[in-house]
């Protein structure tokens, strides 16, 4: 985890440029000085990104490995399973409740610090997992608090990037490179998970994700700089951790330009996630194979970070925020597609070109650190942050309750079209309100 920087120590040089307005009018781009400066090779060359990078790396395969390891724990004690599959829907459940309640902590106490103890805490949490004869119960209400957690650490690592980068392009690529972490992560970590899981038991597979988190929190306290907490100097705040979290909430989703760059990060992937949570069942439908199954859950995956890799790397900040709310809008199309039941390959494009829709965000994720008042910026991350992870749980548990009445196809394709109405209220309201921010 990261930590707040010593306030007579400089933070290290980052591209700078005043802002241009995008042709969409959508929100400002990076001058051409950023431009210059942009690109993948320029964010690894700050050496506190590359320990961040190392640590999210670390963090992230430990988190994957141990929601496999601890649904297969809690299989073998219970034999249902509805509460195996309950262990994964407790990881993105409470994030709602960390993301508002606790998200005043990103601010009110130097980053690092916040880091390095969520990373301790979910280390003793999955430490605690690996006690023998712990019941189901207590297994799921730690999986709820390790939960609770990651908001907070999310928001908190992902404001500290704009104070080790600068709020320019390297922050917009800075963020790309984690999402490609998380994504790539999902990819080998149940991989890893599964073959870990055939040689050894669940319980020493969590003792492995102990280890992760604890190397995690080792890379941020000695990798990343001290930083004072952002709230010392921020006017009027409650003095309390509650009072806090929820007057900074009140007060960004009552920012009318904030709320809309909000909606706009919740609600594509809202609706892009309904193709692969009933991606079992459609392969079931036609009659598809567990390896059939296997290729249509990582085509979301492989398109995602194909075309993050792809718009980083070969597009200028300018033409990212032209595109990105085309490409937010164009994210709902591929999963129309799935109304004329397509056959495995022309399924598997399908997704891929869903997930290559995540590409908006890095012109999204620019407007809004510079829409979000510093004294909050963690604040503000941890709750887009805790709204992207309830909004993607709350579409796959709406897309399950659909399909139980509709055939699947059918309702990929609905979501698909539900998805673009939305979206395209929320592109015209983000819209005005950039015109209203001049």
């Amino acid at each position: 985890m990261s930590t707040p920087v010593d306030p007579a120590s400089p933070a290290p040089p980052v591209a700078s440029a005043a802002p241009v307005t995008a042709g969409t009018g959508a929100g400002p781009a990076a001058g051409p000085a950023a431009e210059a400066r942009s690109g993948y090779r320029a964010v690894f060359a700050v050496p506190e990104f590359r320990a961040v990078f190392a640590s999210h790396l670390t963090s992230m395969l430990g988190e994957v490995i141990s929601q496999i390891a601890l649904s297969v724990l809690v299989y073998r004690i219970s034999g249902s399973p509805l509460l195996s599959a309950l262990t994964f829907a407790l990881g993105l459940l409470p994030y709602l409740v960390g993301g508002t309640l606790l998200a005043g902590i990103a601010d009110r106490y130097p980053a690092r610090r916040v880091l390095v103890v969520c990373d301790l805490l979910a280390a003793g949490l999955a430490a605690a997992m690996v006690v023998p004869g712990m019941p189901v119960a207590a297994l799921l209400a730690l999986r709820c608090l390790s939960a609770a957690i990651g908001p907070v650490f999310s928001g908190t690592r992902a404001a500290t990037l704009g104070d080790i980068l600068g709020e320019g392009d390297l922050f917009v690529l800075g963020r790309s490179v984690i999402r490609i972490v998380s994504q790539s992560a999902q990819l080998a970590g149940f991989a890893v998970g599964g073959v870990l899981l055939v040689a050894v038991a669940p319980r020493t597979v969590l003792m492995i994700t102990v280890v992760t988190f604890l190397g995690s929190a080792l890379v941020l306290r000695f990798g990343t700089r001290r930083r004072p907490a952002r709230a010392a100097a921020a006017p009027g705040r409650p003095g309390r951790l509650l009072g806090s979290s929820l007057a900074g909430t009140a007060a960004l989703l009552a920012d009318r330009r904030i709320r809309a760059l909000l909606l706009l990060s919740w609600l594509p992937p809202m609706f892009v996630v309904a193709p692969e949570a009933l991606a079992t069942p459609y392969a079931d439908a036609l009659g598809l194979g567990p390896a059939g199954l296997g290729l249509l859950m990582v085509g979301m995956p492989v398109g995602a970070i194909t075309s993050e890799v792809l718009v980083g790397s070969l597009l200028s900040p300018r033409a990212r925020a032209r595109l990105t709310l085309p490409v937010a809008v164009a994210a709902m199309l591929p999963a129309v597609g799935f109304l004329a039941r397509p056959s495995l390959v022309p399924a598997l494009v399908c997704l891929m070109l869903a997930g290559a829709g995540i590409s908006y965000t890095l012109g999204l994720d620019q407007w809004f650190i510079e829409a979000v008042p510093d004294h909050i910026r963690g604040s503000a991350m941890t709750l887009m942050t805790a709204g992207l992870m309830t909004t993607q749980g709350l579409g796959m548990a709406l897309a399950g309750v659909a399909a139980e009445f509709w055939p699947v196809h059918r309702v990929v394709a609905g979501a698909g079209v539900l998805g673009t109405v939305c979206v395209l209220l929320v592109v015209a309201e983000v819209r005005r309100t950039a015109r209203a921010a001049g």
